[in-house]
């Protein structure tokens, strides 16, 4: 049996250890039932080039990740350096999240928001259990990239630009 030291059964000491890592920040959104669903992920990777794989995560307690698994198509976007109000407006719950938004669907209901440096079509390849979480795998359909758009970074809890 393994004993699990105090610091790890502490959630906040654990969410401030993990805030040291920086991560992109994505919008994962399709539309379901004639309207724009999503929500904002800091928990997105790539995993494969052939076949083409990425994944992120989705917390269990979500009310919206049910609505967005049922969806044929989900559109990552990686959001840029000068989207992070639209990153919290994605992540209010009880709100419109796309009120005010620019976005476009492709035709299979993924949503794109616009002026992302980095858009992807993408289809669930699977799902993983892992925790509180579920690991997505997700297989790329299509994609748009602008590499002259800095992406938004997260890191110690806050949202950060790269130095050039």
């Amino acid at each position: 049996m393994t004993t699990v030291p105090s610091k790890l059964s502490d959630t906040r000491a654990l969410r401030d250890a993990f805030a040291c890592f920086p991560s992109g920040v994505t919008a994962v959104c399709a539309v379901v039932d004639g309207e724009p669903v999503g929500l904002a992920a800091s928990s997105f990777t790539t995993v494969s080039l052939d076949p083409p794989l990425v994944s992120v995560c989705a917390q269990n307690t979500s009310s919206t990740w049910p609505q967005l698994r049922a969806a044929r198509r989900l559109g990552i976007s990686v959001l840029g350096e000068h989207q992070q109000d639209q990153c919290r407006q994605l992540a209010r719950k009880g709100a419109d999240r796309f009120a005010g938004l620019d976005w476009s669907s492709d035709a299979g209901g993924a949503v794109l928001l616009d002026g992302a440096p980095l858009r992807l079509s993408c289809a669930i390849e699977s799902e993983i259990a892992a925790g509180d979480h579920s690991i997505v795998v997700l297989r790329i359909h299509d994609l748009q990239s602008d590499t002259t758009v800095a992406p938004l970074v997260f890191h110690g809890s806050t949202y950060r630009r790269l130095a050039s």
